[in-house]
């Protein structure tokens, strides 16, 4: 049986799967993909899967139930990385699923739905710039538009696929269809301080953040830096800077998480009064509707300093996603699965990142657990999870796969 001891080892092991010697980078179509592919598949025949390479790249294993042909409950994560990674986000979930099937072993053949685990091929988005590839290929919801995105060498999206030998026209086979599917469960580090605040092993998620993403632009008057006096000025920058000042004080007192993670200023000289500021604007919540009314109460917020200052106000959205809310016969498994761990109030979390189970939820229900990490850190080579805790994780996870095949038995 695996030990939480052998699944931080399994993710080292997948560490060696880097384009880079010096630092952690897994793309998507690469050929340190197709390695960490491979390894898992050998680890899901081990569990005794039987294991297979999707139409988009995602790997998937799957034991059967009583009978051949049945739904299944999906588990999984991720295989790729962003750029200078840690060991975990993502890793985590797919080799805490493999060794879950492998600790419940043949009590799946009395279970009234198959079992499968999924590694995820593109989560982060790092080569393409568009995230989710992998599971919006499963989820049915690709899009034909993506096949012209470039990587950094110029190749598109279409010719990787390609390379790597998949057939782009045949993206379609990826897709699961409700029937096919019981739900979606994902272990995944929580990428936030609040479990360790609380000395918690686990918690379980409420719901994945509804994200807009935006770019603002405040519009003044370039003029000489010198030759203007202060109330002649219409200095986009300092309107800028109240307006992200203004984001910051109106997020902090409400449940949302805003941030500003870009400025341009233009026409950017030393002795020029700037004319124009750009800047992003990420906006997620628990729900869309306390984002969108965030949204709105920072829009207007934003025009009124302006307009005190002279100045214009212009938003263009390049992103939205909406909030997906995990399903609570799925959360109950899990809350089930952290009390069997010996805690008696499990921590509920709304996650403020994005996760495949974003877009999964369009096919079947979603559940998530989250595993608590050193300092909150993730997307970096000191994301730290400790081994008490991912073996709670795999104990939690265990009860939610047999309590979810008792209470639909």
């Amino acid at each position: 049986m695996t030990s939480a001891y052998e699944v931080m080892q399994r993710c080292a092991e997948l560490d060696r799967y880097s384009a880079h010697p010096s630092h952690l980078e897994r793309v998507y179509l690469s050929p340190e993909h197709a390695a960490a592919n491979a390894a898992a598949a050998d680890w899901m025949e081990k569990a005794g899967m039987r294991t297979w390479q999707d139409a988009a790249g995602n790997q998937y294993g799957r034991r059967e139930g009583r009978e051949p042909g049945l739904p299944a409950l999906l588990l999984g994560s991720h295989l790729d990385t962003v750029p200078d990674a840690g060991s975990y986000d993502g890793m985590l979930g797919v080799v805490m699923a493999i060794a879950v099937v492998e600790r419940i072993g043949d009590r799946i053949d009395d279970f009234p739905f198959a079992v499968e685990v999924v590694g995820f091929s593109d989560e982060e988005g790092t080569r393409f710039g568009k995230a989710l590839l992998g599971s919006c290929a499963a989820s049915g919801t690709w899009d034909d538009d993506w096949w012209t995105l470039r990587d950094q060498d110029g190749l598109t999206l279409r010719e990787a696929f390609t390379e790597f030998g998949l057939d782009p026209s045949r993206v379609g086979d990826a897709a699961r269809t409700p029937e096919e599917l019981v739900g979606y469960l994902e272990a995944h580090i929580e990428q936030g301080p609040y479990l360790e605040a609380a000395d918690a092993s686990l918690g379980y998620v409420t719901s994945i953040a509804g994200a807009r993403r935006f770019t603002l632009s405040i519009l003044g008057e370039a003029r000489h830096a010198g030759g203007t006096p202060y109330e002649r000025r219409r200095d986009a920058l300092v309107g800028a800077a109240e307006a992200i000042s203004a984001i910051e004080r109106l997020a902090k007192a409400s449940t949302c998480i805003a941030t500003v993670g870009r400025i341009e200023v233009l026409p950017g000289a030393v002795n020029v009064i700037p004319g124009r500021a750009d800047l992003s604007l990420d906006l997620r919540a628990e729900s869309d509707a306390e984002r969108d009314a965030m949204c709105d109460v920072m829009f207007d917020a934003i025009r009124e300093l302006c307009g005190a200052r002279g100045l214009a106000f212009q938003a263009v959205e390049t992103h939205t996603a909406p909030s997906m809310p995990c399903a609570s016969w799925l959360t109950d498994a899990i809350v089930a699965g952290i009390r069997s761990t010996g805690d008696p109030e499990p921590m509920g979390l709304w996650s403020r990142a994005g996760h495949d189970g974003m877009v999964v939820g369009a096919v079947t229900d979603i559940g998530m657990l989250f595993v608590r990490c050193l300092d909150g850190i993730s997307h970096h080579p000191d994301e730290g999870v400790r081994e008490i805790d991912v073996a709670r994780g795999l104990d939690a996870l265990e009860t939610a796969v047999l309590t979810i095949a008792q209470t639909r038995g």
